[in-house]
């Protein structure tokens, strides 16, 4: 009997990789908390249009002719005016950190009330001042959460307005209340045909509307004198006076109040909340349960954004300091570097004319191996040729050995990993000169004698050479090919002047055997061990250099999952490498002078920068859609104008064709945010104690001979050795 696959199975979900979930979180959260801050500060939004005056025919003239409070609640229209001998004064558009508490100080000191119509998005960013005022037993009314002409908006947005600013009172003081002043509202006779029907909704949503009959014109800065005479009433009338302690330079407004208040109570007038000069409850309700959950969590959710939103402009902050510091010495230092070593006169030592081993490590390099090996055999350095064979299960040696080249051989091994190989390479080599490449990798026939050339100086311990991308015909190709010529040689000549070189490609280095024996060969401690094995030198007192003119031809990953691999494992391995040596930051002699000037500079220019890029785009996009669209495009095509110019002298230092760099614009769009994200990939797992393990990429054998001169023939007059395993 025939077993079927149950139809109601369902097939399993496919779930989101961590590597892509985590920094898809961490994304959302950081424009979450840039939303909430960029609403709270009226620049998401926010409506500045004033509507103009308008007919009155539709206004009932008993509010035109009425006082400055409104009822319309109910189906009510009445109007309201405050009893002779009585001032309410009114203060709008705060709070504000500067001048609310000084106005509350001034109304302390003189033993007065008032009435603070607040907007939402003050009292949201200033919640303790709003508690302040209710506990000094002032009354708070609504103002709008965004300070928008509401003749302008739908019912839904009024309503948003209100809910929001009362959600903001609620977090701030625990409260809610009943009083509202219109933005832009002036007397009771200025209410016309666009502001009467906001007025009647208004009171439907169960709010008497505050308007004022003297103006004290503060915003306007006509000084003390002013001030103080436009806010007084005249013949005993009381009054609700408006003023500010919001919106500008309030120092007048203050220094008037101080004036003001003793005067009119000294002529008999009293400064009392609106509710206590009319005979009514107070306007202030307390909030319990659920309202006061939320409008706590609103607040606290406003001062995390505000925190959070602050740490990101201090780290941007850190990022174009950084990248600005590292364009001016790279600039900088790499002119000296160019110049220093393309002088006539300059020389390493003595010319380097001993034959040379190189070592070949290769784990399944069937589509390469032979343009690696060939291009090998036409240097024009005298080398012998160690293939080691790491396990491949693609016939990576026969090839090899069915080349029947002479000074070649073939070191059979089990699959133990890049540094085993290169060990047991370096145990059969029989040279004193040890050069290392990857074996997807092709040498130009010069580049073996330019990078042992160093060793003419007998401080040099290892030597890097200049990698070169060699299928750049691709769009992440030529992205990478603009990384390696200007991140990666332009940085060399900066870390070669100031002798904390971090690492040595493994697509092309040379090493003293001594060296390398000294500090126990090649380590599988980190998954960068070309790093790894370059800080070690220095801290054993070697010089790390850089030869430019020792070029090879290195197959570049070919799609973004390809490219994710291999960084993921070089910015994990960098990390680990940076934790293994960091003893050096306390140590003395060498060790000491590479830990206090190369682990610092690593740790800053290739791990910190890398991780903090992506904010000059994030703040980019906020700038475009929310802030100053100009000055935000101005920015950031300054920044790329300097890393054009930057790449533009690297790729004239490489002498390489500057049509690549027109893609430079989009690589530093979309190329730089993979970078990040792999790099937090890096930082999460480190943090969390993960362990990558080595991934081995797929080739093509795109990279085929390196360009250069006619192969010189000196192997064939050397020892026609057969490979051997």
């Amino acid at each position: 009997m025939s077993s079927r696959p149950h139809r109601g199975r369902m097939a399993p979900r496919r779930r989101m990789p961590m590597r892509h979930l985590l920094p898809s979180l961490l994304l959302a959260a950081m424009l979450a908390m840039l939303m909430l801050r960029g609403y709270v500060h009226s620049e998401i939004l926010a409506d500045h249009r004033i509507q103009p005056p308008a007919a009155t025919d539709r206004v009932p003239e008993k509010i035109l002719d009425g006082g400055p409070v409104i009822d319309t609640r109910n189906g009510r229209e009445t109007s309201m005016s405050v009893p002779g001998h009585r001032l309410v004064l009114t203060f709008d558009d705060g709070p504000d950190p500067e001048w609310t508490p000084k106005v509350l100080d001034v109304l302390r000191e003189h033993h007065a009330h008032a009435v603070f119509f607040v907007t939402g998005t003050m009292a949201s960013r200033y919640p303790g001042l709003v508690k302040r005022m209710v506990d000094e037993g002032h009354e708070v009314g609504l103002h709008t959460f965004n300070h928008p002409d509401l003749s302008y908006q739908s019912k839904s947005r009024i309503d948003w307005e209100l809910t929001q600013n009362q959600t903001a009172l609620a977090g701030a003081a625990g409260i809610r209340t009943s009083l509202f002043r219109p933005p832009y509202s002036s007397f009771a006779d200025a209410m016309d045909d666009k502001s009467w029907p906001v007025t009647q909704y208004i009171g439907s949503r169960g709010y008497i509307t505050v308007v004022n009959n003297t103006d004290s014109e503060d915003w306007k800065r006509p000084g003390v004198d002013e001030i103080v005479r436009r806010a007084t009433p005249r013949g005993g009338r009381g009054a609700i006076v408006l003023m500010h302690d919001s919106g500008g330079d309030r120092s007048q407004t203050v220094a008037a109040l101080d004036r003001f208040l003793p005067r009119l109570q000294a002529e008999g007038y009293d400064f009392v909340n609106l509710t206590e000069a009319l005979g009514a409850p107070s306007a202030h309700t307390p909030v319990h349960g659920l309202e006061l959950a939320k409008g706590r969590a609103w607040i606290y959710a406003v001062d995390a954004s505000d925190n959070v939103t602050d740490v990101l402009v201090v780290c941007l902050a850190v990022i174009g300091v950084l990248v600005f510091t590292r364009f001016g010495l790279m600039l900088l230092l790499s002119v000296v570097h160019a110049r220093r070593v393309r002088r006539r006169d300059f020389a390493w030592g003595p010319p380097v004319t001993e034959p040379v081993s190189v070592l070949v490590p290769a784990y399944n390099e069937a589509k390469c191996i032979e343009n690696t090996v060939r291009s090998l055999m036409s240097g024009e350095h005298p080398v012998e040729i160690i293939v080691i064979d790491d396990g491949s299960t693609d016939g990576t040696a026969r090839i090899v050995e069915n080349l029947r080249l002479p000074n070649v051989r073939v070191v059979r091994q089990h699959n133990a990993g890049k540094p085993a190989a290169l060990n047991r390479g370096l145990a059969n080599a029989r040279y004193d000169l040890i050069v290392m490449m990857d074996g997807d990798t092709v040498f130009e026939p010069s580049t073996v004698r330019e990078l042992v050339q160093p060793f003419g100086d007998h401080r040099v311990g290892a030597v890097a050479g200049n990698a070169k991308v060699g299928n750049k015909d691709s769009l992440i190709g030529a992205w990478q090919h603009i990384e390696y010529v200007m991140g990666f040689n332009l940085d060399r000549r900066m870390y070669d002047l100031l002798r904390c070189m971090p690492t040595i490609p493994g697509a092309v280095g040379a090493f003293r055997r001594r060296a390398l024996e000294r500090i126990g060969g090649m380590s599988d401690d980190t998954l960068a061990e070309d790093t790894d094995v370059t800080m070690a030198l220095h801290r054993d007192g070697w010089r790390v250099v850089y030869a430019e003119k020792a070029r090879a031809w290195t197959e570049a990953p070919e799609s973004v999952q390809q490219l994710w691999s291999q960084r993921y494992r070089w910015s994990y391995g960098t990390m680990q490498a940076i934790w293994k040596h960091r003893r050096a930051l306390i140590e003395g002699g060498a060790s000491g002078r590479f830990g206090r000037v190369g682990l610092p500079l690593v740790a800053l220019f290739m791990v910190l920068a890398p991780l903090l890029a992506p904010l000059i785009d994030v703040f980019l996009l906020y700038g475009l859609v929310f802030g100053p669209t100009e000055k935000t495009i101005v920015a950031w095509l300054g920044v790329l104008a300097i890393q054009g110019v930057c790449a533009a002298y690297a790729f004239r230092l490489d002498r390489e064709r500057m049509t690549h760099l027109i893609s430079l614009p989009l690589q530093q769009i979309l190329y730089r945010q993979l970078m990040y994200v792999v790099l937090l990939q890096s930082w999460i797992t480190a943090l969390t104690g993960g362990r990558l393990r080595w991934q081995k990429l797929r080739r093509t054998g795109a990279v085929g001979a390196a360009p250069g001169p006619a192969p010189s023939q000196w192997a064939s007059r050397g020892n026609d050795r057969r490979p051997v395993a």
